[in-house]
C-alpha cells in the first residue's frame, strides 16, 4: 500500500472515529430531550439553543462521517467543542469534568487539523469535485 493509499485510509478511519461521539450524543438527545434541555439550563445555556446543538453533533458528525463539507464541519465542531468545553466541563475543582474539559480541548484539536486536510479521496467531497 502507498502512503497516499495509507493516508486516504487513515483520513476516512480518523472521521468515522471522531464522528461516531457526535452521532450518538446528537441521538441522545433528542431521545432525552427535556433532560438534556434542563442540564443546559443549569448551566446558564437557554435551552431553546437545544435543537441547535442536535444539529450541530448530528448533522456535523455526519458531515464528517461522510466526509460532506468536511472542512467546515470540521471547523464547526472544532469550535462546538471548544465552548462546550469551557461551557459545561471547566471545573477546576473537578478532576471528572476536567478530563472531560481536556478531552474537548483535544478533539477540537483533530478537528483543526481535519479542517485543513479535508476528508481526503474516501469522501463525498473528493466524489463531487472529482464529478463536477
Amino acid at each position: 500500500m502507498n502512503s497516499g493509499a495509507l493516508c486516504d485510509f487513515g483520513k476516512l478511519l480518523g472521521r468515522v472515529l471522531m464522528s461516531l461521539i457526535f452521532i450518538s450524543a446528537g441521538w441522545s438527545k433528542i431521545a432525552g430531550y427535556a433532560g438534556t434541555q434542563a442540564y443546559m439550563e443549569s448551566a446558564g445555556v437557554p435551552g431553546a439553543l437545544l435543537p441547535l446543538v442536535i444539529i450541530a453533533e448530528l448533522g456535523g458528525g455526519l458531515a464528517i462521517l461522510f466526509g460532506f463539507l468536511t472542512r467546515w464541519a470540521a471547523l464547526g465542531l472544532a469550535i462546538f467543542c471548544l465552548a462546550s468545553a469551557w461551557l459545561f466541563h471547566y471545573v477546576p475543582g473537578d478532576q471528572a469534568q476536567m478530563i472531560s474539559f481536556m478531552k474537548n480541548i483535544t478533539i477540537a484539536g483533530g478537528f483543526f487539523i481535519l479542517a485543513c486536510a479535508g476528508g481526503g479521496n474516501l469522501s463525498v467531497d473528493h466524489w463531487l469535485r472529482r464529478n463536477k
